[in-house]
């Protein structure tokens, strides 16, 4: 069984905004670490993440590039996060790696350039 429908799932539910919804597809002690940023455990901690991280964001959308999964399950995804924020629209090109345990993910690690992440001014 692939490991694939989770993780677009969990992709598609960043369109919802809502940050529990979106904590729901990890696993309880789930390890998140935003390489640029400090790691964050636990399905909680995540869900308070997402919810700064999302601010005033009127739009979210992760545009799928590319997406594998390796032969250990893991699941890696190429990237391009998209938010409509008040300040303006950011398009940040991210890569992702993710690993499953019963069904939930259970390590999520995104790469970025923290610099592309400033808000270009909307049109």
């Amino acid at each position: 069984m692939s490991n694939i429908p989770t993780v677009i799932a969990f992709c598609e539910a960043w369109k919802s905004r809502d940050a529990d919804r979106i904590a729901a597809l990890v696993s309880e002690d789930c390890f998140y670490h935003n390489v640029p940023m400090e790691p964050v455990v636990g399905r909680a901690a995540i869900a308070e993440f997402i919810r700064g991280f999302l601010g005033d964001a009127s739009s979210v959308e992760f545009e799928m590039l590319t997406i594998a999964e390796a032969a250990d399950g893991t699941v890696l995804t190429e990237r391009v996060d998209r938010f409509v924020t008040a300040a303006g629209k950011v398009a940040l090109p991210v890569m992702g790696s993710f690993k499953l345990k019963d069904g939930l993910i259970a390590r999520w690690l995104d790469y970025f350039d923290m610099g592309q992440f400033a808000p270009q001014p909307a049109e």
